[in-house]
């Protein structure tokens, strides 16, 4: 179709018994929906023929897509403040306060953090998809911390492929019900939507996705961890459901805190401050620039709420939660409680990197 991009590729070895949306969004960087919405347009041509979008893909077959050119933007960009960690003219860095919604969804039209973005960068129209430009993860609502959103094309192609790839590091903070007697652990349980609830996810053996996360214990306090956790996978509320599972849920999780956290709201009355949103917060974020391919790391540091939960003092006889370790004490990292977000650490390529994740 004219204006339309063609692309062209031979599957490779990775396509075996693969879903052919599945591995035609790792293959092209593209966004999985994005992928379907090309099927069932008939932009897509395997050995010639208009394939279904659950077909299975196989080693060499020549695939075609069409890609129409992006469509405006019919987003209104708002003047919404942005903490900005970091940016060039190929990513935005920043640290997503609580309480923000990352895209137009039903019920959140407006006051997006896409709206923010779009205001901020008002090239970014037709990067990604529409009601998305320049996404390329997401935080839940009420999830404070590091997102990187892209500025180009190549940018988010590069950055979609890390991600599925799990070559990006991924580090969050939590603060959890209980004392996690384990200084470290693996959680390694499959995630899939709730039989019965279709707004939350489930830890499950059939149909599930496989999810892992690491966590290690950062400091126990009185009746609650502090934690650091670092997905291995990327489902949707995986940490939350993980820590859920093992019958320690995060703090001010309504979702999934279940009777732990009606328990904690009963009993709340010892104590000066509230959790007015779940205490999960996205700390670090490490990833290879999509146009240097430098190995660059970013932080963000605890903010105010999360602090305050920390800091607070009892109200009757009992005693404080105290506050994370400082850097270094007894072999744990401990997040910054500044109120900025900084530019942790940048180096080339061929410096030392994190490990692979995967």
């Amino acid at each position: 179709m004219s204006g339309d991009e063609i692309r062209e590729l031979i599957a490779d070895g990775s396509a075996t018994d693969l879903r052919l949306d599945r591995y035609l969004s790792t293959a092209t960087g593209l966004p999985r929906s994005q992928i379907q919405r090309l099927i069932k347009a008939d932009r897509v041509l395997v050995d010639g023929r208009h394939p279904k979008a659950s077909a299975t893909a196989h080693p060499g077959q020549h695939i075609s897509l069409s890609i129409p050119p992006p469509q405006p933007s019919t987003l209104t960009p708002e003047p919404i403040p942005l903490d900005i960690l970091y940016e060039d003219t190929d990513i935005l860095v920043l640290n997503k306060s609580a309480g923000l919604v990352v895209h137009p969804a039903p019920g959140h039209q407006t006051g997006t953090l896409v709206h923010a973005i779009l205001h901020h960068c008002p090239d970014l129209p037709g990067i990604g998809e529409e009601r998305r430009p320049g996404i390329v993860h997401r935080l839940d609502k009420e999830t404070s911390g590091v997102m990187v959103v892209a500025k180009t094309d190549t940018a988010m192609a590069s950055l979609a492929t890390q991600f599925k790839g799990r070559r990006v590091k991924k580090t969050y903070i939590a603060l959890v019900h209980g004392e996690v007697k384990q200084p470290e652990g693996k959680i390694e349980a499959d995630i899939g939507r709730h039989e019965r609830d279709r707004k939350r996810m489930a830890v499950c053996t059939r149909k599930g996705r496989e999810a892992v996360t690491i966590y290690r214990v950062m400091k126990r306090l009185n009746g609650s961890t502090l934690l650091q956790l670092q997905p291995h996978t990327g489902r949707t509320h995986q940490i939350r459901v993980h820590l859920s599972a093992i019958g320690h849920p995060v703090v001010g999780d309504k979702l999934y805190g279940g009777r732990r956290e009606r328990k904690w709201r009963m009993e709340s009355g010892e104590w000066r401050v509230e959790a007015e949103r779940h205490l999960l917060h996205a700390w670090k974020l490490g990833l290879f620039h999509p146009r240097t391919d430098e190995w660059m790391e970013f932080e963000a540091p605890l903010p105010l709420d999360f602090t305050s939960w920390l800091h607070a003092e009892p109200s009757t006889g009992t005693t404080p939660l105290g506050s994370p370790p400082a850097s270094g004490s007894s072999g744990h990292l401990a997040p910054r409680t500044s109120h900025r977000s900084r530019f942790l650490h940048r180096h080339d390529s061929g410096g030392a990197t994190p490990q692979d994740l995967s």
